[in-house]
Parts: structure tokens; C-alpha cells; sequence
């Protein structure tokens, strides 16, 4: 079972390609002694990118895989992973 559509994981990839220049980006800041504001408003802004990638991800999951669960009759699995989903996404 193919997971995630090529448009999908094309999207995903190419937003991880961006958060890998800004967290290399972020160690350069360091290494170049930035200001401390400068570095915390570029973590934050990496770690927005991937709560948007954890979004773009959970999208497709309950579109592709949760949906194919549930017509398969996998209720109890499609709803373990959407509890523990949930709980991940609280923390």
C-alpha cells in the first residue's frame, strides 16, 4: 500500500528541504556568536515548520490510511492511531 500520493510527499519533502536550511542556518548563528533573540526567533519559526509538516502528514493519514482502515473494518486500529496521534500533538 503506497502511504502518502506523489503530490502529498512532494510537498512534504520540499518543506523539509526548507526546515534542513534553516536548522543549518541556526547552527551557523552559533557558530557566528548571533544574538540570543535572533537564534530563539529562528527556532521558533523552525519549529512552526514542522507543526505544519506534522500537519500535512496527519492530513494524509486520515485521508489515505485512517479512511482505508475504516472501509476494511479496522475501526479499533484507525481509532488507537488516532488517539495516539492526538496525545503526541498535546505535548
Amino acid at each position: 500500500m503506497k502511504y502518502m500520493d506523489d503530490k502529498n510527499k512532494a510537498k512534504v519533502i520540499r518543506r523539509l528541504k526548507l526546515l534542513e536550511g534553516q536548522v543549518r542556518g541556526l547552527q551557523k548563528m552559533v557558530e557566528n556568536d548571533t544574538y540570543c533573540i535572533d537564534v530563539i526567533t529562528q527556532t521558533s519559526a523552525v519549529k512552526q515548520g514542522l507543526s505544519n509538516v506534522e500537519d500535512l502528514l496527519l492530513e494524509n493519514h486520515l485521508d489515505h490510511c485512517v479512511h482505508h482502515q475504516m472501509q476494511s473494518g479496522q475501526t479499533a486500529k484507525a481509532k488507537a492511531e488516532i488517539i495516539k496521534v492526538y496525545k503526541l500533538k498535546r505535548k
